[in-house]
């Protein structure tokens, strides 16, 4: 059984699902005010593999991801573009799908809406209220991190040492009594959307919507709650402090993956400036690329983005389509069950992707020194790029007439113009030929959909 690191206790540990035989597990997913970014792309691709890896272990995982459709941002967006929140909310979240599709990320089994539950968030904000666990200030309700006991435990440090680095924002002068305390409830200005609450229309602050959404949707005590590294505090800490002060159990196992970072080794945020836009990531490389980055750093480790991770990622990419392609014909046979333990073992200890895809070139290697073992360890390479890691394989080659060279001699002209927009258009001419589009280290490839 898979082991993962326990945010929570510092240590791996092996899952233990509250059911047999089924996972429950919560992703927290996007606030639609704008384009996502690579560290979006890899907190989404990274836990899509360990959804995928389950269930093809044999589990029935049952995986929610929310959308928070409202949020400071979002109103910020809507006032910038002369629009509404509805339509800023559902312009993104439509963005945010197509990106994650072409990274391979299947849809989640449920995608709650932050607006859908306004109602079940001012009931928490009430009880916690008449509790004690939270108070009124000036401009909405907040939460008393100082009435519950061991509160900054996902932070894994003594709350005095949080509570002085604290950041004091404008919040703390409009009425909270400490720097951690953090909004329950937010008084609405003129002009913003708004829901009726006790304590005047308003609407629910971020770090309450996931408390209601996971406990409806996968009930007290469900078995994972994910995320980047970023949210395990505040925000997953500030979700766990609700849950615990309303007497609910909350998530059994916390799991965090680590930051994308620049070539300096920053941590990519807009305040610095170098977030990169994943759409456009997707549109130069192709998304199994992309993917395969992601898979070729352990998940807690620091992800940096740079030409040679881009490049081995495309030529990893490469080898194991020409082994497809050169296995095709090889005839039906089981997939290696010794390669298949070995993959196994990498990925059940702490979700060891580098080392499962060492795992899988080994077997490339072998088969090609190996024929007679070929057509097994063929069948067990298929088994787990396609079935556990989520990486389409490319068996065969696109035929490529007169008008297709010409339009790829012309996007890689634009390409190395960097001409983005040319690049672009020319990618939807080949796509409405009926052709999948990716870019490697030697210009564009195109193929045909298997």
């Amino acid at each position: 059984m898979l082991a993962l690191l326990d945010t929570a206790t510092g240590n791996v540990a092996r899952l233990e699902p509250r059911d047999r035989g089924r996972l429950s597990v919560y992703l927290c997913g996007p606030t639609v005010s704008g384009s996502p970014h690579l560290g979006h792309g890899r907190a989404n691709v990274i836990w899509d593999t360990l959804r995928r890896y389950l269930t093809w272990s044999g589990l029935e995982v049952r995986f929610v991801s929310n959308v928070t459709d409202i949020e400071d941002k979002i109103i910020a967006r809507a006032a910038q573009e002369n629009s509404s929140t509805a339509e800023v909310a559902a312009r993104y979240e439509a963005l945010w799908w197509d990106t994650m599709a072409a990274l391979g990320v299947e849809r989640p089994d449920a995608v709650p809406h932050a607006t859908a539950y306004v109602d079940d968030m001012v009931g928490l904000v009430a009880d916690l209220v008449t509790t004690g666990y939270a108070y009124q200030g000036g401009d909405g309700v907040y939460f008393s991190t100082e009435s519950l006991p061991g509160y900054g435990l996902l932070a894994r440090q003594d709350v005095g040492t949080l509570r002085a680095g604290a950041r004091v924002e404008a919040e703390r002068d409009a009425g909270k009594r400490s720097p951690l305390d953090f909004a329950l409830w937010k008084l609405a200005a003129p002009g913003e959307p708004a829901w009726p609450s006790p304590w005047g229309p308003g609407r629910p602050g971020w770090h309450t919507e996931c408390v209601v959404m996971s406990l409806d949707l996968l009930g007290e005590g469900f078995d994972l709650h994910l995320g980047g590294l970023d949210l395990a505090f505040p925000h997953h800490e500030n979700e766990r402090a609700q849950a615990v002060a309303a007497g609910k159990v909350f998530a059994r196992r916390w799991a965090h993956n680590g930051m994308v970072v620049d070539e300096r080794g920053e941590k990519m945020s807009k305040s610095l400036g170098n977030i990169t836009s994943l759409p456009d990531l997707v549109a130069r490389y192709g998304g199994r690329t992309l993917r395969a980055l992601v898979l070729q750093v352990h998940y807690r480790s620091p992800m940096s983005v740079t030409a040679e991770a881009l490049e081995q990622a495309q030529a990893n990419v490469d080898r194991l389509d020409n082994f497809a392609r050169e296995t095709r014909d090889a005839g039906p046979a089981a997939p290696d069950p010794g390669m298949l333990a070995r993959f196994r073992a990498r990925l059940d200890d702490d979700f060891d992707t580098p080392g499962a895809l060492a795992v899988v070139f080994a077997a490339v290697r072998d088969a090609r020194a190996e024929p007679a073992r070929a057509p097994a360890l063929a069948a067990a390479v298929r088994e787990c790029c396609e079935g556990a890691f989520g990486l389409r394989l490319w068996h065969e080659e696109a035929p490529l007439g007169p008008e297709v060279v010409a339009l790829v001699a012309r996007r890689d002209a634009a390409r190395v113009n960097k001409d983005w927009a040319a690049a672009d258009t020319i990618r939807g001419e080949l796509q409405d030929m009926g052709l999948v589009v990716e870019d490697g280290p030697h210009g564009t490839v195109v193929r045909r959909e298997r």
